[in-house]
């Protein structure tokens, strides 16, 4: 293959990669976009595995040695993405994505070494000469921010998935007497120990520089609680791609360093954007998470309240002679597996003369575009689906705002001064004439704050599992 031709499948690779992203920003271009990212990693794939081919033949290998491994590589990556994508439960797609974020970058570790231990073999240098100085510091900050990455994800899998009673695995946070300080000064060993190797070629220190970023990846996120998890997600996403553009920085491979930019760049905005919907700090999150000292502190007295609490049957009398209808759609929604039983109520009541909105908060879920993946799957029309800056206004004239299984996107603690949750952006449900709320229990969401939407004299509590409570009101709506 001809430098020239190599370099054109790249571009129109990356351009597929582009074009990926820009149709993932809406529902409607959302499997448009999908289609253009297989493509460009299709032309990817194999034009990196005709690379390989030639180079092996130039090497003076077989050719077919070459594409047995890549061969091998394909089979075995993709029968786990095929697997686990067929066997995950849209509730667990967070968990994937953790996984996959932490694969990323122990691909980029084992990269790393396998420059390091023998750079002549990826043409970096000539056998038996030193690597270039600008080469190592690439290898040393993608190893670095892999590693990162890899123990990161892992921890954040654990968190979400909630499964594992292992300490560290829990969604509360993990904090200890000192804990910045230690961070800080593994984090400067760790630069140094990369430097070290970045201007002597020393492996013991590439090693050791290794070993810390894999430990830091694990105290970086323990101490972040639940609630900041979406953000941690989409962070460690962007470290996913720098990752993969510093490899591809030292085996002067542009498809790898266009594809690692794409990623870090949009998974930087991502966390930014949610940041803000969140009304956190980048550094905020990183240092410590909702569910610490602060959340605990605002979570009340533990005084027991009363609350106003119905039926299936009192909630679907109230929404079928109410004339506006917003449903908010939440996490306990989607652990029910509600989504069709949601979308048939809707169903219900639009024939009924009702007009029916979703309303989506950009971290509804546990991470973002959880909500409208749910809906998407059980066909809720695109037209019906607003965004929280696009449905706040339409609140106040809603006769009925059902929230089903969210918390902390809907509570009015964020207006008030003090809450550990001020000045985030909510969903103002708070505003409709009356309010229909459906969870398990009166429990605290991922900021362990109590939620005085819930004692308000509009609002009624139905309690349950959000699949069964919603299939009882569509029996009852008439």
């Amino acid at each position: 293959m001809s430098l020239n031709l190599v370099t054109l499948l790249y571009l129109v690779a990356s351009i597929c990669f582009i074009q990926a992203l820009k149709g993932l920003s809406h529902p409607t271009t959302s499997i448009r976009g999908n289609i253009f990212g297989m493509v460009g990693m299709a032309i990817a794939v194999l034009t990196t595995a005709a690379l390989i081919v030639e180079l092996s033949g130039l090497a003076g290998q077989p050719s077919a040695n070459g594409m047995v491994l890549v061969f091998i590589g394909l089979l075995v990556g993709g029968s786990i993405g095929t697997i686990m994508a067929k066997r995950v439960e849209m509730t667990k797609m967070p968990e994937l994505v953790a996984f996959m974020h932490s694969m990323i970058g122990l691909a980029a570790v084992f990269i790393a070494i396998a420059a390091v231990a023998e750079p002549y073999a990826f043409g970096i240098v000539a056998k038996g000469d030193l690597i270039p100085t600008g080469n190592r510091l690439e290898l040393f900050l993608g190893a670095a921010i892999g590693a990162i990455t890899f123990s990161g994800s892992v921890i954040a899998f654990g968190k979400l998935s909630g499964k594992y009673k292992f300490r560290l695995f829990q969604g509360a946070p993990v904090q200890f007497t000192g804990q910045h300080k230690l961070n800080l000064v593994l984090g400067l060993a760790m630069v140094g120990l990369g430097l070290v190797f970045t201007f002597t070629e020393n492996w013991a220190a590439f090693y050791a520089m290794l070993a810390l970023a894999f430990v830091m990846g694990v105290l970086i996120i323990i101490p972040i609680g639940g609630a900041d998890m979406p953000v941690v997600v989409s962070m460690l996403n962007s470290y996913s791609g720098w990752a993969a553009a510093g490899i591809g920085f030292s085996l002067n491979n542009a498809m790898l360093i266009v594809a690692g930019s794409l990623v870090g760049s949009s998974g930087a905005i991502l966390s930014y954007i949610m940041c803000k919907a969140m009304n956190r700090s980048f550094f905020n999150v990183i240092l410590g998470g909702f569910g610490g000292e602060t959340a605990t502190a605002g979570a009340g007295g533990g005084e027991a309240r009363s609350v106003k609490s119905g039926s299936a049957d009192d909630a679907a009398y109230m929404l079928s002679n109410a004339e506006t209808v917003i449903i908010v759609p939440g996490y306990g929604l989607a652990v029910a597996r509600a989504q069709h039983a949601v979308m048939e109520l809707a169903e219900k009541l639009t024939h009924m003369g009702v007009n029916v909105k979703y309303a989506i908060h950009p971290v509804a879920g546990r991470m973002p575009g959880h909500m409208n993946v749910l809906l998407a799957e059980a066909e809720v029309p695109y037209d019906q689906v607003f965004e929280m800056e696009d449905i706040n206004g339409e609140f106040a004239q809603a006769d009925v705002a059902i929230i089903l299984g969210a918390n902390d996107v809907v509570n009015p603690a964020a207006l008030t001064k003090g809450s550990p949750i001020y000045g985030m952006p909510i969903l103002e449900a708070y505003k409709a004439k009356t309010v229909i709320v459906n969870k398990r229990s009166m429990a605290a969401g991922y900021a362990g704050l109590d939620n005085e939407l819930f004692y308000m004299d509009k609002t009624m509590m139905v309690f349950g599992d959000a699949k069964k409570v919603v299939e009882d009101m569509v029996k009852a709506v008439e």
